[in-house]
């Protein structure tokens, strides 16, 4: 057995504590404490605009594993959206792959944010994921959004970047503005 397969099955085999999340990251499984008010707050904001926008045949989820084999990881973002055909074709605890998301947003946490900002930007373009979004809470100089598109050779090509308080447009499929306002 391999060493991702290996890994995979200590992600699946854990007892994860009510409201921590488990990852693949290279250091091996990881486990991340519960998030704060203020973390829960904006997934809350941004999955009530997703709602609006997001197809019918497309799930929004919270604590949904991304697994990105090529790069041995293993995620569980803050919100994706995936096609409800990925969520109906699996068993329960088998991660969906990263490139049937069709966006991730990370909410950054004091103490991850190297983690959101580097590693997951990589990875979630080597998948490839169509659209990270990046809402940085501990940004300097001020707290951003950014979005990041058009991943080709483990790399996205595009990004936008808005301060809190502005807006940022949500491509195709989602067509949607989202104000960042009440971040």
């Amino acid at each position: 057995m391999g060493d991702w397969e290996t890994r995979l099955r200590e992600w699946q085999n854990l007892d994860v504590p009510e409201g921590w999340r488990a990852e693949i990251t290279p250091a091996g499984v990881t486990l991340t404490p519960p998030v704060d008010n203020g973390h829960s707050r904006i997934a809350a904001s941004v999955h009530r605009a997703l709602v609006r926008a997001v197809p019918e045949d497309r799930a929004i989820l919270q604590k949904l594993g991304v697994s990105i084999r090529s790069a041995s990881r293993l995620y569980v973002p803050g919100l994706v959206v995936v096609p409800h055909h990925e969520l109906l074709s699996r068993p329960d605890n088998v991660p969906v792959p990263a490139e049937a998301a069709e966006l991730v947003v990370e909410i950054v946490s004091q103490g991850n944010a190297r983690t959101d900002r580097v590693e997951k930007l990589w990875a979630y373009a080597q998948a490839p994921v169509p659209l990270y979004l990046l809402i940085d809470r501990y940004a300097e100089p001020k707290p951003s959004v950014t979005l990041f598109s058009d991943p080709v050779d483990g790399h996205y090509r595009r990004s936008e970047q808005v301060s809190f308080g502005e807006e940022i447009r949500l491509p195709a499929p989602f067509d949607l503005v989202l104000a960042t306002a009440a971040f």
